[in-house]
C-alpha cells in the first residue's frame, strides 16, 4: 500500500473483542461494536489499527484489558454487526464516481454523515455481508491478542466487505481523543466517501491516517502521541437522515429528546450547509413542537420513526450510561440504521428551580463595565443595602426575603440586579398576586408608611444633599490626610451612599420625574460651553463636578470626557435639578471621593512594599484593606490574584446554573432572528473572518464551514446565515462555550465587520447594538408610567 506500512496495521472486525477497546481502535468504532454488540443496528465492518504485540499472549491488546469481554449473551457468538435486526440481511445502495475527500471532518458516520460528506443517494444495489458472516475473512479469533496483519489480509477484508470494488465504501477516522465524553473534536479528522476501487481505498486510507496530525494533542513535529485508527464500512443509500440527541443540547434538558432530519443524509446538516427539520419531543414520546412547522400529513419524520428513534436513544443511554448524540439514517426499505454514538458534550447545567430572575438593566447604566472586588464592595454593597431599605419601606418584599437575597449582586463581576423585585420583571404568575393575600396585606401594611414618606421625600432629600455637600467640600485633598482619615472618609461614603441609593430610588418611584431636567443633560449643555476654554480633563472636572456624571466610577484610570459637543442648552446648574437627579449626582461625587482617598492608600501602600503596584489595590476587599490600616498586613495570596477580566455584557434577563448565567428565553423567535445552538449569551464587533481579529469577535458567515473550527476559541459569538444547531461546527462552538445562532437571514449584509453585536445562544437572536455617545441622555418617559423600574439605581 503506498504511503502506508501495512505490516503495522492490524485488520480487526467490529465483532471482535479488540474493536470495543477506545485505547486500540478508537472512540468512533469502539462505540460503534459496543452498540452493535448490544443488538443496536449498526453497520459491518473492520478497524485497522495499530499492530497489537504478538507476544502479549492471548489475553487481550497490549493497550489493555477490554471492558466488554464475552460472547454475545442472547447468541453465544461475536456481535450482530452489520444485519438488519429484523431481517438478518444487509442491504447496501450507493453511486457516484469515484472517492470524495471530507472537509475537515471526521466525526461522521458509516455514509460519512459526520463527516461533512454525506451519504449516497444514488442508484446502483448491492447486497453482501459483513465481518464474522461468512465469506468475511478480516480478524482474528475473538479472544486473540490482533486481528489479522498485512498487506494481503488486508487486500482479502476489502475485498469481502466492497465484493471485489463493487460496493462503495467509506473510510473514516477514528481516534481515541475524538467522540470523548468532555470534547468531540467533531469535524476535525480526515474522511472520504464513495471509494470503489482497490487503489482509491489505499489512497483514502494513507488521508485518513495523516489527518491524525490535526489533533490538538499532536506533538511539535505534528505526529500525534497515539496512533490513528481507520474505520471502514459500507455506505447505504438514506430516504431520511439526521442527528438525535437523547437529551436538548441547548437548554441543558434531559426530559427532552431534539431530533433534527433532512432528506437524504446528514451529511447537510452536520457539515452546517442545511438547518433540517427541528422536532422535541418529551421522553415519553409526545411531540412539542417543530421547528419549522410542517403539515401533519406531510412531516419528513412521521410518528412511527420518532418512535423507532426515541428507543434508539433509550437503547444507547442505557448502554452507554448516560444521553447520546447519534447520527442516524432510514434507508429505502425503511431501516434504521445507527451511524454513530458518542456522548452529549457541552451540556449546559440548568438554571434550578425558583432561581432568580437577573438582569443588568437597572443597574447598567450606573455600572456598565466589570467591578474589582473593592469597587464592589464601596459601591455595589452600599446599593444593595439601599435598595433593600426602600423595598422594605414600599412593602414590596417580604423583610425576611431581603435579608437573605440581595436586590443587586455581581456575576462575572458585572452588576446585576433581581428583576422581580425591582419590579422590571412582571410576576412568573400574575394570577397568584390576586389569589394570595400577603402581597395585598404587606401593601395596606406600607401604605401609610409610604403615604408619609411621599409627604416628607422632598425634604428628606434636600437635607441629606446638603449634608452630603457640606462634608465633601469640608475634606482636605487625599494627600494631606492620614491614612487613617482616608479610611474614614472611604467608610463615611459607604454609608452616605447607602442613604442616597434608597432615597434615590424612592423618589424615582414616589415623586416622578418632576421638571425633566438630568444631570446628564446639565453636564452636556456645561461640555459645550466650557471646553474650549479648558482641554485639560482633570482641570474642568475640578472646576464643574456635573462632569462626573458622564464617567463610570473606577478605581482605575479615569476615562476622558468626550469631545465638545453640540449646543444642547444653556447650563442652569445643579440646583435647578430635581430630587432625584440631585441624588443621583450625589452619588456619583460620593463614589469619585471613594476613589481618590483609595488611589492615595494604594501610593502609600506601595511605597512601604506592601503593594507593588498601586493598580492592585482593587483586588482588595474592603475588609483586607481596613485589617490593613489597623496593622495586620495585607493577605498572603494577593500576589497570586488576578484582575477579573472584562467579560462580554450579560444578557438582559437570566438565571443562574452554577454560577454561570442562563438566557431567559422569554420571547418568541422574530423572523430577523436565527435558531439559538446554544453556548450562553455574549457580545462583541462583529467580523467575518478576514483581516485583524477584534478583541472581542463575533465570527459572522455565510455557512457552518467545519474549516472554522481553530477561529472558536475566545470568539464571543458565532453567527451564521446558514446551518444547523446539531452541526460538527455548532457542537464544538457550546464544546468552547461560544454563543451561536444558526440560520439568521443576510446576516453578513445586516450586520458588516465592525458592527457591534449581541448573540443569544438560546433563542437565536442576534441584535445589532446602538452605541450611544458618552453620557447620552435616556429617553423620556411618558408622564403617569409605571416607575416601579425607579427603584433601582
Amino acid at each position: 500500500m503506498t504511503g502506508v506500512d501495512t505490516d503495522r496495521l492490524d485488520v480487526v472486525g467490529l465483532e471482535a473483542r479488540r474493536a470495543r477497546d477506545p485505547r486500540t481502535a478508537g472512540a468512533k468504532a469502539a462505540h460503534l461494536a459496543r452498540a452493535a454488540r448490544a443488538g443496536l443496528p449498526v453497520l459491518p465492518g473492520f478497524v485497522l489499527v495499530p499492530a497489537a504485540d504478538r507476544s502479549a499472549g492471548a489475553t487481550g491488546s497490549r493497550t489493555g484489558a477490554d471492558p466488554c469481554t464475552g460472547p454475545d449473551p442472547r447468541t453465544g457468538t461475536g456481535a450482530r454487526t452489520g444485519s438488519d435486526p429484523r431481517t438478518g440481511t444487509d442491504a447496501r445502495i450507493a453511486t457516484g464516481t469515484g472517492p470524495r475527500i471530507g472537509t475537515g471532518t471526521g466525526t461522521g458516520t458509516a455514509a460519512g454523515a459526520g463527516d461533512g460528506t454525506g451519504i449516497d443517494t444514488g442508484t446502483s444495489t448491492g447486497t453482501g455481508t459483513g465481518p464474522g458472516a461468512p465469506g468475511f475473512a478480516a480478524g482474528a479469533p475473538e479472544d486473540g491478542p490482533g486481528g489479522a496483519r498485512g498487506g494481503a489480509e488486508l487486500r482479502r477484508a476489502w475485498r469481502a466487505l466492497s465484493r471485489d470494488g463493487r460496493r462503495p465504501l467509506v473510510v473514516r477516522s477514528s481516534s481515541a481523543y475524538e467522540d470523548a465524553a468532555d470534547s468531540s473534536l467533531a469535524g476535525l479528522f480526515e474522511t472520504v466517501l464513495d471509494v470503489r476501487g482497490w487503489g482509491d481505498f489505499t489512497d483514502a486510507v494513507r488521508r485518513v491516517l495523516r489527518s491524525a496530525r490535526r489533533t490538538p494533542l499532536a506533538g511539535a513535529d505534528g505526529a500525534p502521541p497515539g496512533g490513528m485508527a481507520v474505520l471502514v464500512q459500507p455506505m447505504v443509500r438514506a430516504a431520511v437522515g439526521g442527528v438525535l440527541f437523547g437529551a436538548d443540547p441547548m437548554a441543558g434538558r434531559r426530559d427532552r429528546i431534539v431530533v433534527s432530519a433532512v432528506d437524504g443524509g446528514p451529511d447537510r446538516l452536520v457539515n452546517g450547509s442545511v438547518q433540517g427539520v427541528r422536532y422535541h419531543l418529551t421522553r415519553h414520546g409526545r411531540l412539542l413542537d417543530t421547528e419549522p412547522d410542517e403539515p401533519r400529513d406531510a412531516r419528513l419524520l412521521d410518528r412511527g420513526r420518532l418512535l423507532r428513534l426515541l428507543r434508539l436513544a433509550r437503547d444507547a443511554e442505557r448502554e452507554f450510561g448516560g444521553p447520546q448524540d447519534i447520527e442516524f439514517a432510514f434507508d429505502a426499505d425503511g431501516r434504521l440504521w445507527l451511524f454513530q454514538t458518542r456522548p452529549i458534550t457541552a451540556m449546559p447545567a440548568r438554571p434550578p428551580r425558583r432561581a432568580r430572575l437577573l438582569g443588568p438593566g437597572p443597574v447598567a447604566e450606573t455600572f456598565p463595565g466589570v467591578l474589582q472586588p473593592l469597587e464592589e464592595d464601596l459601591w455595589l454593597v452600599p446599593m444593595a443595602h439601599g435598595l433593600a431599605v426602600a423595598l422594605d419601606i414600599a412593602g414590596a418584599a417580604p423583610r425576611r426575603r431581603l435579608r437573605r437575597v440581595p436586590p443587586v449582586t455581581t456575576v462575572d463581576g458585572r452588576a446585576a440586579a433581581d428583576l422581580r423585585l425591582l419590579g422590571a420583571a412582571p410576576p412568573a404568575h400574575r394570577l397568584l398576586g390576586f389569589l394570595n393575600p400577603a402581597p395585598a396585606a404587606r401593601r395596606a401594611a406600607a401604605a401609610w408608611r409610604m403615604g408619609r414618606v411621599r409627604t416628607t421625600l422632598p425634604t428628606l432629600a434636600l437635607d441629606l444633599t446638603a449634608d452630603v455637600d457640606r462634608y465633601l467640600a469640608e475634606l482636605p485633598a487625599p494627600a494631606e490626610m492620614l491614612s487613617g482619615q482616608l479610611l474614614a472618609a472611604v467608610s463615611w461614603g459607604r454609608t452616605a451612599l447607602s442613604a442616597l441609593h434608597a432615597q434615590e430610588s424612592l423618589a424615582g418611584a414616589l415623586l416622578g420625574p418632576g421638571s425633566g431636567a438630568t444631570a446628564v443633560g446639565e453636564a452636556l449643555a456645561v461640555l459645550s460651553e466650557a471646553r474650549a476654554d479648558e482641554p485639560d480633563d482633570a482641570r474642568l472636572i475640578a472646576r464643574h463636578p456635573v462632569l462626573l456624571s458622564l464617567l463610570p466610577p473606577t478605581l482605575g484610570g479615569r476615562p476622558p470626557l468626550p469631545e465638545r459637543t453640540g449646543w444642547t442648552g444653556a447650563p442652569r446648574g445643579t440646583a435647578v435639578l430635581p430630587a432625584r437627579e440631585g441624588l443621583r449626582l450625589r452619588v456619583r461625587w460620593v463614589q469619585e471621593m471613594q476613589a481618590g482617598m483609595v488611589r492615595e492608600l494604594a501610593r502609600r501602600l506601595t511605597a512601604v512594599d506592601l503593594l507593588d503596584d498601586p493598580g492592585r489595590v482593587a483586588l482588595l476587599r474592603w475588609a483586607e484593606l481596613t485589617a490593613a490600616g489597623d496593622g495586620e498586613g495585607l493577605p498572603a495570596d494577593l500576589p497570586e490574584r488576578l484582575p477579573r477580566p472584562q467579560r462580554s455584557e450579560l444578557p438582559a434577563a437570566f438565571r443562574l446554573a452554577d454560577g454561570r448565567p442562563v438566557a431567559e428565553p422569554g420571547r418568541r423567535r422574530a423572523a430577523a432572528d436565527g435558531q439559538g445552538a446554544g453556548g450562553g449569551f455574549g457580545s462583541g464587533t462583529a467580523w467575518h473572518g478576514g483581516g485583524e481579529r477584534p478583541r472581542f469577535a463575533v465570527l459572522v458567515v455565510r455557512a457552518l464551514d467545519p474549516a472554522l473550527a481553530p477561529l472558536l476559541p475566545g470568539l464571543t459569538g458565532l453567527v451564521a446565515e446558514t446551518g444547523s444547531v446539531l452541526s460538527h461546527l455548532a457542537v464544538l462552538a457550546r464544546e468552547y462555550q461560544v454563543p451561536t445562532a444558526v440560520g439568521v437571514p443576510d446576516a453578513l449584509e445586516r450586520f458588516p465587520a465592525g458592527t457591534r453585536l449581541t448573540v443569544d445562544g438560546s433563542t437565536g437572536a442576534v441584535e445589532a447594538v446602538r452605541m450611544a455617545a458618552v453620557g447620552e441622555p435616556p429617553e423620556p418617559r411618558a408622564h403617569g408610567a409605571d416607575h416601579t423600574e425607579g427603584m433601582a439605581s
